[in-house]
Parts: structure tokens; sequence; C-alpha cells
């Protein structure tokens, strides 16, 4: 059996021609036509849809797709005018009604027939890169009976008039306008858009313009205010009733535009009812409900803002001007004694004036004379000598001047000064000295590189390395960093080390890689050159590139060491900033995972060769960071509150507690309010070190010990 020959089977088509009847085309076509017909009449109980399917499959098969597919439009087309007749003949109230009982129809025949021609819409249809069987019906549709001249308007204008009429309090059939309006979005967004929402908007538009006006010259500020918010919530509420969701954004636009963006000024200095009125009469309602609705418009809060400042400014000013108040010290004492109390209020107003000089100082004072920016500081003096916190003020200060000094950013040196000496006058040499010592550090750190640089000559082509030596006690502290350089940057800061622990003995350095920048070269796709200026972490990852060209997130962490969330900082500044992102991301989202892969964007694209990337940052101290900086500041206060103790002490010899409590807080009173309870701390842990002692007798009285 093994020995035979295995033989090889061929199929063979049959000889003979299939012969297929001429007028098979137009019999079968004939009968799917008589079914399309009984579909529109809602006859079509006694269709066998599998029979039908099998005929369409059919025509198709013997290659008449083409009258197949022409013949289910012409038929279909024939019905819709005849529909779009009975439509029009519609009067009043039932034209939509009708409209949507004839959608509902066409919409149910339109899936019978998709069914039926399935076989024509896979393959015929794909082939011929046609519009498909639904489509061609929706499309249809639009064409025969949306766009009949004698429906169109009509439709639109019942419509806008029905949205009208509810906008004047009348009661519509809001289930009857969203099915017409879901027709339109289900012809395509620009049905919608075009046919219906542009006009609607424009109407709304005029609506809003009229009514803002009558509404204006009727009311006082308070009602008007009501009655736009009220409009808003109206219209957010009809969107999501009968309207598509895209259209809240824009019909607010146009009642926050119309009601609120072209009224602005007259509202805010409205007589008897404006801003001003408002908060001297304590209407926390109606303030809440202007910076509700103001903040929504381009420039609102900036109109508030502006009004409530010049009224701020007037009233101060006839505070301090008034001749009857200054000719009397004690009511003048008591004008003095007011603004302090209220500016304290807030425990954030140190921060805040810190904040707004290290705007002035970074560029608002740009190009300004000196005289003028003199006066800006006075000003500045002026606030802070109301300060109780004094010491908090510097602890922003100088984080403030650390980063303006480090980045370069300061606008002018002088400036810098001239403030540092206003505020030495003002609380003396122990206050200013480590800001002085930071302005030295600078000067000298510039010498010290002058003389690395003498001393290797050899390093004057390749990476330029500038180091800003910090005095420890100057500056405020910061954690060491971890994070491995780049091997070209780190044989720098070697040499460096060597030649700075060289020249000075008994110092230890410490690099603070968090605080630095970088100015790299980048070249990316079509050989577009750049430089961009990064700081110390992004220079360390974008370094990486050099060798790789595609990296994870894991591998960035342990080539770097950079502790995970200055990580993904980094890694967000770089990759996920519109216009910044050098890099990209794998998946693309906002967040950094750890599964997260990277590359080279060599589309990156600028019309500057000078491209700075920066970190992203919170806008804002954390709660945390805000806590921490509370807490620094009370550590600081402890040595001080127990320096007046002992110094009042050592003079009095004896004092009892209420009297002790009185003298720390006046002599601290330059610096800071002390708290009685952290005072009373301070000299039980006195007593606890043998600086003081109570009295046997009297225990309120406290002896110093020599």
């Amino acid at each position: 059996m093994s020995n035979q020959k295995k033989r090889n089977f061929q199929i063979e088509a049959f000889k003979h021609r299939v012969v297929v009847d001429p007028k098979y085309a137009d019999k079968t076509w004939q009968i799917l036509e008589r079914a399309i017909h009984q579909i529109y009449n809602q006859d079509a109980s006694g269709l066998s849809f599998e029979e039908l399917y099998r005929n369409a499959y059919n025509m198709v098969l013997h290659k008449f797709g083409d009258k197949l597919y022409t013949g289910f439009i012409a038929t279909m087309t024939a019905h819709l005018k005849d529909k779009s007749k009975l439509i029009e003949a519609a009067q009043g109230g039932s034209f939509l009604e009708e409209l949507n009982k004839k959608w509902n129809e066409h919409n149910k025949a339109l899936e019978m027939i998709r069914d039926i021609l399935m076989y024509m819409d896979r393959t015929y249809i794909e082939s011929t890169k046609k519009p498909h069987v639904h489509p061609m019906g929706l499309s249809l549709w639009r064409d025969n009976v949306v766009h009949s001249p004698k429906i169109h308007s009509r439709l639109l204008n019942t419509l806008l008039d029905l949205v009208h009429k509810e906008r004047t309090g009348e009661v519509i059939d809001r289930g009857l306008v969203r099915n017409v309006t879901k027709m339109f979005m289900d012809l395509g967004e620009s049905v919608y858009q075009d046919d219906f929402e542009k006009p609607f908007l424009d109407a709304s538009s005029e609506f809003y313009k009229v009514e803002s006006q009558e509404f204006i010259e009727s009311c006082d500020c308070g009602d008007y205010l009501k009655k736009a918010e009220k409009r808003l919530t109206e219209e957010i509420d009809r969107v999501g009733h009968y309207l598509d969701a895209k259209s809240e954004d824009k019909i607010t636009s146009v009642v926050e535009k119309e009601m609120i963006a072209n009224h602005m000024q007259r509202l805010v200095l409205m007589e008897n009812s404006g801003l001003v009125t408002m908060l001297l009469n304590d209407k926390y309602e109606d303030l809440g409900r202007m910076y509700n609705l103001f903040r929504r418009v381009t420039n609102g809060l900036a109109t508030v803002r502006d009004v409530m400042t010049s009224h701020l400014r007037e009233m101060g000013k006839q505070l301090v001007t008034d001749p009857e108040k200054s000719k009397d010290p004690v009511e003048f004492n008591a004008s003095n004694s007011s603004f302090e109390y209220f500016i304290n209020l807030n425990a954030r107003s140190p921060e805040f004036i810190s904040l707004f000089v290290d705007d002035k100082l970074r560029k608002g004072l740009k190009g300004i004379a000196d005289a003028d920016v003199e006066v800006v500081l006075d000003k500045v003096m002026m606030l802070f000598r109301y300060l109780q916190e004094k010491d908090v003020f510097e602890k922003y200060y100088k984080q403030h001047l650390a980063k303006r000094l480090l980045s370069g950013k300061t606008v002018s040196d002088d400036a810098e000064k001239s403030l540092i000496v206003k505020l030495k006058t003002e609380c003396g040499y122990q206050f200013t000295s480590k800001l002085e010592g930071m302005f030295t550090d600078m000067k000298t750190s510039e010498d010290t590189m002058r003389g690395f640089y003498g001393s290797h000559p050899e390093l004057s082509e390749g990476p330029t390395l500038i180091v800003q030596v910090l005095t420890t006690g100057s500056w405020p502290t910061q954690p060491a960093v971890p994070c491995n350089l780049p091997a070209e940057v780190s044989v720098l800061c070697e040499k460096f080390r060597s030649y700075y622990l060289g020249t000075h003995t008994g110092r230890r350095l410490s690099w603070q890689t968090n605080m630095g920048t970088a100015d790299i070269k980048a070249i990316f796709g079509k050989g577009q050159k750049h430089e961009l200026n990064v700081s110390t972490f992004q220079m360390c990852v974008l370094m990486l590139f050099n060798n790789s060209d595609r990296l994870s997130y894991k591998e960035i962490e342990q080539a770097t060491e950079i502790p995970a969330p200055d990580l993904k900082r980094c890694l967000q500044s770089l990759a996920c900033v519109k216009g910044k992102n050098v890099i990209k991301k794998e998946p693309m989202s906002k967040d950094i995972g750890e599964e997260d892969l990277f590359c080279v964007n060599d589309k990156f694209t600028s019309k500057f060769y000078k491209v700075k990337i920066g970190t992203v940052v919170a806008q804002k101290e954390t709660e945390p960071e805000k806590q921490e900086t509370r807490q620094r500041v009370e550590e600081d206060r402890k040595p001080q509150i127990e320096a007046a103790i002992v110094r009042i002490m050592k003079s009095r010899k004896i004092l009892d507690h209420n009297n002790i409590i009185a003298e720390v807080t006046k002599q601290l009173q330059p610096r800071f309010l002390a708290n009685p309870t952290e005072i009373k701390k301070r000299i039980e842990s006195l007593i606890e070190r043998d600086f003081l002692e109570r009295d046997n007798t009297d225990r309120k009285l406290y002896r110093y010990l020599a």
C-alpha cells in the first residue's frame, strides 16, 4: 500500500455557462420596490424579510448592485417627497407634531430597509465608497424634508418662537421640542449648528440685549444681578431639557456678554446700589452674587477690583487728611490702630506684602525712574510698619529674595539694597544681617569663579560651570536633594570642590541641585537648533537621551536618582506643557505614571531660539508648606523670647508674672506680637535651666539667677 503511487485530484468548474434570465434584475427589483412601498405604508406584516434579504443578496451577487442602490434611493426619495407635502399641509401647533411623527416613521422604515440591504451595505457600497444605507436615508430626509423650501424657515421660526414663549413665562411641550432638536443632531453636527444653533444664539443675543437694557433702566444693581443669575440658570436648565450639551457654553456666553459684560461699569458704579453701596451696607449676598457673575466674563473681577481699590483709597485718604482728625491725637491714633487691626486680621498679610515686593522687583519696576522706585518702596514700608508679625514677612521675603538672586531675575540690585536699608532703619541690624549676607555671598561667588577658571585654563572649552557658594546660616534652609549629575558636569563639580576646599580650610560643600539651572543646546528633527533653559533636574533627564532613543520612567529614575515627586514634576514640564514639550510620553496624558515611556520629540518647534522650560509647581503654598513655614517661625521665636526675658530679668532682678509678660511683649513688638502662652512656656524652660527661680512665698514672683 505504501508503494502505490499517490494521485493528485483537481476540482474543475462546470463546463457549461450559468445563464441568468435577462429580466432577472427587473423582476427582483420589482419585488424589493414593492416591499419598500409596503414598509413605508406600514403594511409590512406579511413580508418575508428572509426572502427579501436573499433577493437583495442575489442582485449584488449577479453584479446588479448599482441598480439596487439607485432604485432604493429613488424609491425612498419619492416617499419622502410625499411625506414632505403632508407635513407642509399641517397647520398651527400640529406642524411640529406631524414632523415628529413622520420622522419616527422614516426611522423605523429605514431600519427595516437597512436590514434587507445589509449584504449590499457590506460589499457593494464598501467597494464603491458610496454612502451606506442608513446615512443615505438621513441625508435624503434632510434634503427632501428639513431643507424643503416650505418647511426649512417655518421649522426654525416655530422652534425659536417656542423658546421665546418659554422665556416670557409660557409653558411649552419640551418633549416635542427635544425630539425635533434631537432630529437635527441625528442628521449631523453641522445640520444642528447651521439649521438651528446659530440662529438660536443670534435670536438669544437680541432677546437678552433688549431685556438687559429694560432691566438696567428699571432695577437697582442687586435686583439686576438676581435677574441675570436667574436667566443663566434657566438657560443651563434649557440645555439639559432639549438642546445639545455642547450648546451650554455658547448660550451661557451670550447671556454673560449681553447681561453682564456689556453693563459692568454701569452696574458697579450704579448710584445708591452699586459696589460701594454694597460694601458700606454689608450686602454680603449681593457682593457674592456680583463676584460669581463677574468672574465669568473677561476683566469682570478686574473691574470690581478697580472700583474697590478706588473706594478704599478714597476712604484712607479721607481718614488721614481730615484736618479735624489730625488735630486730635486720640482720633488720629484710633485711625492708625484701626488700620493695624484690619491689616493683621488676615494671617497671610506678611506673605502677600512679600509677594507684592517680589513681583515689583522681578519685573514691575523695569524701566521706572529711581525716584518712582523709591515711592513704591516707601509705600511698602508704610504697610510693613503696621504688620504685627514682621518676622513672618522676613521669612517669606528671604525665600523670595533667594529665588530672585539665584535665578538672576532681580530687576535692580540698587532697588533691592535700598529696601534692605529701609528695613534695617526700621528694625535694626539683626533683622537684615542675613539678607545682607546673601548679597555678600553672590559677590564672593563671582570672585571665586574667576579664581577657579584662572587656575584651570584648560576648562575654557566645553561645558561652563557657574557655582554660587551660599553660607548656610544666611540663606533659607533647603534639604540637600540627591541627584546623579551627567558625567560631563560631574567632572567639573569635582574639580570645583577640590579647588574650593583647597583655598578654604575647614569648610564643607553640599550641592543644592534642586536650586540650579542649566542652558543646553539641542538639535531636533529636521536639524532645528534651540537653546533650552532648564532646571538641573531637567538637564539630567534630557542628557540621558544623548545615549538612548527611548527610556522608561523606571530607567530615568534609576539613572538620575531624583526623588519621585521632583522627577514627576520635571517630566511633566518636559512632556506635558504645550509649546515646551521637548520630549514625548506614551501614553499621552497629563499625569506621569511609573509605566510611561519617553522619547525625544523630533517634531518640537518654537519661533524662539532660546526656550525657557519652567518646572510644574503649585502657584501658591500648599497647606503643609504653610504649616511648615509657620512652624519654622514659631521655632525661631523661642530663643528671641527667652533672650528678651533674660535681658529684662537681668536688669530688674525681681519681677511679677504680669509685668514680665507686658515687658516682653513690648520689647518684641517691633518684630512680632508675642503670645502670652508661649512666654509662659519660655519662663518655665528658663526656670528648668536655672536662669530664673520662683519666689518661695509668692509663686507669681520671679527672681533672676546670676
